[in-house]
């Protein structure tokens, strides 16, 4: 249910400016998304259609998610809720063990990813990606073999006219930093596959901040945008994920550093704490849009 408050603000967020993607390509500012997994438990229907009332325009979507919508409801469903909501879809993630890197589970997961593509083709997206979820003891000899595992990924999302984007996560003993993706999808050596960052996982990991002079002009092909909460990195999970300016993180330096780097994508909020997760996605959108909006003003991107 909204509330009074909510009612009452969403004349003057409606009617707040918004940018096309072909404004970011010219100018160098970026969107503002959120990620399906900040408000997960609101479901499919219930995340976006919250957002929209808040003035989100940009989304990012959820294969589980989707899995249960689609258990009741049908695919054409599914977009029409966006269309009917003037939303665009960004990008959309799936979670796939061994995608990257050869393992047991390798075939299934890319029988999977080939079902995810037709599917998010559907939905109108353009890229995809998949985090490292790897955790089992890796060797030299899988690094080795990383470059053809992500082309071998790169073929298949290429035949749906999609571009895969791989996520390095900081747990992963594959790939946990953005020297390390960036050194394998260069060798890799393909047209659809691209690197994309996320914040989270980039401050809070085993990287520095001038790692981020290693990306080419235009490469970088999403990001996902957080904050930090102080304290110990060894203490370090998903609740430590704030919305951007409630952390330690340099964010607005981020920003700018990437916008060096000519992206003008978007950025996209993706945060797991519960008390976010649970809350009302409208009163949820609206924080973080005042929030993100406001560092994205002082970065210059916006």
């Amino acid at each position: 249910m909204l509330t009074r408050r909510a009612i009452l603000a969403a004349p003057l967020i409606a009617a707040l400016p918004r940018l096309s993607h072909a404004q970011t390509a010219l100018d160098g500012r970026m969107l503002l998304a959120i990620h399906q997994n900040t408000s997960r438990s609101a479901g499919y229907r219930g995340s976006l259609e919250g957002w929209a009332r808040a003035g989100i325009r940009y989304v990012e979507l959820n294969g589980d998610l989707l899995d249960d919508f689609l258990e009741t409801d049908t695919l054409a469903s599914a977009r029409r809720i966006m269309t009917d909501s003037d939303l665009t879809p960004v990008s959309a993630g799936v979670s796939l063990p061994d995608l990257w890197i050869p393992g047991p589970q390798r075939a299934a997961s890319l029988e999977a990813w080939r079902r995810r593509c037709d599917q998010f083709v559907e939905l109108g997206l353009q890229k995809i990606y998949a985090p490292s979820v790897t955790r089992r003891p890796v060797t030299a000899d899988d690094f080795a073999a990383t470059p053809d595992a992500i082309r071998e990924v790169g073929e298949i999302t290429s035949e749906y006219g999609l571009t895969a984007m791989v996520e390095f996560t900081r747990t992963s003993t594959h790939l946990a930093t953005l020297p390390s993706a960036l050194q394998v999808i260069r060798a890799a050596g393909h047209p659809g596959i691209r690197p994309m960052l996320d914040f989270f996982h980039f401050w809070s990991g085993l990287n520095k901040f001038e790692d981020l002079d290693l990306l080419e002009p235009g490469e970088l092909a999403h990001a996902h945008f957080q904050d930090l909460l102080a304290g110990p990195r060894e203490l370090i999970d998903n609740n430590s994920r704030l919305i951007p300016g409630d952390g330690i993180a340099p964010v607005v330096r981020i920003i700018r550093k990437l916008a060096e780097k000519e992206y003008s994508g978007a950025l996209s909020v993706e945060l797991f704490r519960q008390d976010i997760v649970n809350a009302d996605p409208y009163e949820v959108a609206a924080k973080i849009r005042e929030k993100c909006e406001t560092l994205m003003r002082e970065a210059a991107v916006f």
